[in-house]
């Protein structure tokens, strides 16, 4: 008798750990979202162009996208707004400063639930210290229950707490929404990236996405893409964010200060791309290099070679002068 109330209570707890998996197992999975068929493309003549200066996407009704037109800036930023429970997170403020050409902090503002008959309070970090990703932070500088971290890499680490840079993982809880802070140097000595669990998207700034790969440090750039890699295999993957759209559906790159982009590909990359990400970076020439989704390149590298062949070149042009001007002194000497 002992025995079957023994073996009854160990399938009800069997019933019962499968019954918790199963309830965690959902409740793990991501929110859907879903992202627009095309984004603002700018146009060839912008001052005729009827293009809002900021489009805004609900990803989901919490997580918004917001994309900076060409024509209001070639570096045609993408933005990120997630909110939560008790606070929202502005991920980058983009390339223009002005309000009345950009109006980002009104935009933003106004995406904002009350709780209480209050905004939520709003936190706006970046990815990196690149102009192109910090310009508007002025909109929001005097604006009540808003903070802004700097970008610089001493902000970074002071506020996020990071005690061993580049390594360690940082998070922040916008209220029943949890978001992991992955460093991400090699494109800048400060970059970061953000994972967040509510809807298992990763926005990688300028660190991955469907453009210029521009390097500072390959060698951390590697150590990067491990680290992120390493993370990521124990979290779903539903698509990879960047900063910016560079390249066209066929993979040629637009000309820099492009402010018009014609047959765009897509925003999102995968975790695929990811994944083949650290192959790229360890065949990289340290100059140039394409692939299928981004390209790489190492401006600072690229510009060494610019003036080392200007270099030789000058000094091949001093030569062949020099001998040309000693060959006519010769030949005034015979003559005279």
């Amino acid at each position: 008798m002992n025995r079957l109330v023994s073996l009854a209570l160990v399938k009800a707890l069997l019933s019962l750990a499968i019954i918790v998996y199963c309830a965690g197992s959902a409740w793990s999975e991501p929110t859907p979202g879903s992202l627009p068929a095309q984004w603002n493309v700018g146009a060839e003549n912008c001052a005729a162009s009827s293009q809002a200066p900021l489009q805004v996407h609900a990803y989901e009704p919490q997580t918004f996208i917001l994309r900076q037109n060409p024509c209001a800036n070639p570096e045609a930023n993408f933005l990120y707004l997630l909110i939560g429970s008790q606070k929202a997170l502005l991920i980058d403020t983009g390339a223009v400063a002005e309000s009345n050409k950009m109006p980002l902090a009104q935009t933003v503002l106004s995406l904002l639930p009350r709780k209480d008959g209050v905004r939520l309070p709003l936190l706006v970090v970046h990815t990196h210290k690149h102009r192109d990703h910090y310009a508007g932070d002025g909109q929001f500088a005097s604006l009540p229950n808003v903070k802004v971290i700097s970008p610089d890499l001493a902000s970074v680490l002071a506020f996020f707490g990071f005690d061993h840079w580049p390594e360690g993982i940082a998070q922040l809880d916008l209220g029943d929404r949890i978001v992991n802070v992955l460093p991400t140097p090699g494109h800048e000595s400060a970059h970061i990236a953000f994972y967040d669990e509510r809807t298992a998207l990763l926005f990688s700034g300028d660190f991955l996405m469907p453009g210029r790969l521009t390097l500072e440090d390959t060698a951390a750039d590697q150590r990067s893409a491990a680290r992120v890699i390493d993370f990521l295999a124990s979290h779903p993957v539903t698509h990879v964010l960047g900063g910016h759209i560079e390249c066209d559906l066929a993979g040629h790159t637009y000309a820099e200060g492009a402010t018009y982009h014609p047959n765009e590909r897509p925003l999102e990359l995968s975790r695929e791309d990811l994944m083949k990400l650290p192959s790229a970076l360890a065949s990289f020439n340290g100059f140039y290099a394409s692939h299928e989704n981004y390209s790489i390149t190492h401006p600072m590298h690229n510009l060494l070679a610019v003036l080392c062949a200007a270099f030789v070149l000058l000094s091949a042009l001093g030569f062949v002068s020099y001998r040309l001007l000693l060959s006519w002194r010769r030949r005034r000497l015979a003559s005279s």
